[in-house]
């Protein structure tokens, strides 16, 4: 079993009152969804639009890729 690779990218979109937004690869610039509760640690609310990210992408989900372990960069 391969270690989940951690991966930059940029906050593109925060949906606060909903507690979720989504972040684009610095690669591929691929949409990806994450949700407050895939924080390393507080502080969902002191994200920002543009902001750089690392992160650990998961399987596809039904509604496509999802992010966890999110950290500011």
């Amino acid at each position: 079993m391969t270690e989940p690779t951690t991966k930059t990218g940029t906050i593109l979109k925060l949906i606060t009152d909903r507690g979720f937004g989504f972040l684009t690869d610095s690669h591929d610039s691929q949409q990806i969804f994450f949700h407050r509760s895939a924080l390393e640690a507080d502080g969902f609310d002191r994200l920002s639009e543009g902001q750089a990210i690392t992160y650990v992408e998961q399987p596809n989900s039904e509604r496509g890729p999802r992010a966890s372990a999110v950290a500011p960069a």
